[in-house]
């Protein structure tokens, strides 16, 4: 790895002799496909449905969600600690468990409140499931051929929204939300559970070190200028990612498209995650980790733009679509890869909880902050040029990361 106080060219690759687990990948490849396309994705798809046959202010329920995202990030740094000690097996065994115990509350919920609670455990779940801990396990496992390993199981996971977006679309089609989430609960369980119990079982090694690592602890490097300022970025840009993801089917509604057009245009985004994993590893050869997430944020941006700019037809749409996927596809990697691109391995998990938590959080603010904004700005496309500026903002202050250093002192975790 680099010195604390420099940054690297490209992320770290390579092939390593390490013991790796070999049902370990196939496995999370399996489980981050559906537990995201179940636990995220099926909500933006399911929402319109559920305010329409409860009465719910659609503001409440976007809320809940929001605020299971809010307690995944919150509980993602605990998490973390918990990775860099005993590796994931435990941890995502028994978010696979509260993941299906939260779905069963969220479809059976009588009232807003418990329809709230059901999502605050469910942010648990995202928590110990979702691709922070798979991420830490196979940095783990895999390094220094982390990059690679990653890239897979993100390829896999771009196809969740492929998948389940259309997926729930149908069963919502023939069942009404509670049983459509009963019958997702139902997959979740049958497919996560078993996967996480069985396939990361193998011991969990002690983390590599360089003398850079061992100079600065985790808690130093998290009160870094570069740590802070590339925490800011994200958190700018997961803001807007997010309330795109969430926007864009109340976007296309409103422009007179169906539901079904509008959840096919959501899902095909994740066929564009994907793709544009695939030229991940290519980038990091050729680029600096502050060039790559400059110009990666900045792409962001600019895709956003896009869906505001471009109304039709519908072909056109799914192209932006598409490669708003690639780009965010490829954001998925450059925060996967963020902390060993800069400060090693040593205590991944700590950092990227760390890393991820205000990100997560805005993410999670975003849907509702979103849907609140749609309504003084005159609709969903003057929020979407607003996002886009939001992610060029975010660009700026991801360049800035170039001109800081984590200094080297004594140890301190």
């Amino acid at each position: 790895m680099t010195d604390l106080g420099t940054f690297t060219r490209g992320a770290a690759t390579g092939t390593g002799d390490r013991s790796r687990p070999r049902a370990a990948l196939p496995a999370l490849c399996a489980t981050q496909i559906v537990s995201w396309g179940i636990v995220y994705y099926a909500f933006p798809v399911l929402n319109p449905q559920i305010t329409a046959a409860t009465g719910w202010p659609a503001g409440a329920t976007t809320a809940a969600f929001s605020l299971g995202l809010v307690v995944s990030a919150l509980a993602g740094i605990r998490v973390g600690r918990i990775l860099d000690r005993r590796g994931p097996r435990a941890v995502m065994t028994v978010g696979s468990v509260l993941g299906v115990i939260s779905l069963l509350i969220v479809a059976a919920a009588p009232n807003v409140p418990v329809f709230i609670a059901g999502w605050v455990l469910t942010g648990l779940a995202m928590a110990s499931t979702f691709y922070q801990p798979a991420f830490a396990a196979l940095t783990r496992w895999w390094a220094p051929d982390h990059v690679r390993a990653l890239t897979i199981v993100t390829l896999a996971g771009g196809l969740a929204s492929t998948v389940f977006a259309p997926l729930t679309a149908v069963l919502a089609d023939h069942l009404s939300w509670r049983h459509t989430y009963l019958v997702l609960a139902g997959i979740l369980a049958a497919v996560t559970i078993p996967a996480h119990a069985l396939a990361l079982r193998a011991p969990w090694p002690d983390a590599p070190t360089s003398p850079a690592q061992a100079a600065a602890g985790a808690a130093e490097v998290g009160r870094s200028r570069p740590f802070l300022l590339l925490a800011a970025a994200f958190t700018l840009s997961g803001f807007a990612m997010y309330a795109v993801v969430v926007a864009l089917v109340p976007l296309l509604l409103e422009r007179g498209y169906t539901t079904s057009q509008a959840a096919w245009a959501l899902g095909i985004g994740g066929a564009g995650q994907t793709l544009g994993r695939t030229l991940y590893a290519a980038l990091a050869r050729r680029t600096t980790a502050t060039a790559r997430a400059t110009v990666l944020i900045a792409l962001g941006g600019l895709t956003t733009a896009a869906f505001a700019a471009v109304p039709g037809p519908y072909a056109l749409i799914i192209a932006v679509s598409v490669v708003a996927g690639m780009v965010r596809g490829n954001l998925t990697l450059l925060q996967a890869t963020a902390i060993t691109d800069r400060w090693g391995t040593t205590h991944y998990g700590r950092l990227s909880g760390l890393l991820a938590a205000p990100a997560t959080t805005a993410a999670a603010l975003a849907p509702f902050a979103g849907a609140a904004l749609a309504v003084p700005l005159g609709g969903y496309g003057p929020l979407f040029f607003l996002l886009g500026a939001v992610s060029v903002a975010a660009a700026l202050i991801a360049a800035w990361t170039a001109t800081g250093a984590v200094y080297r002192r004594s140890p301190r975790v």
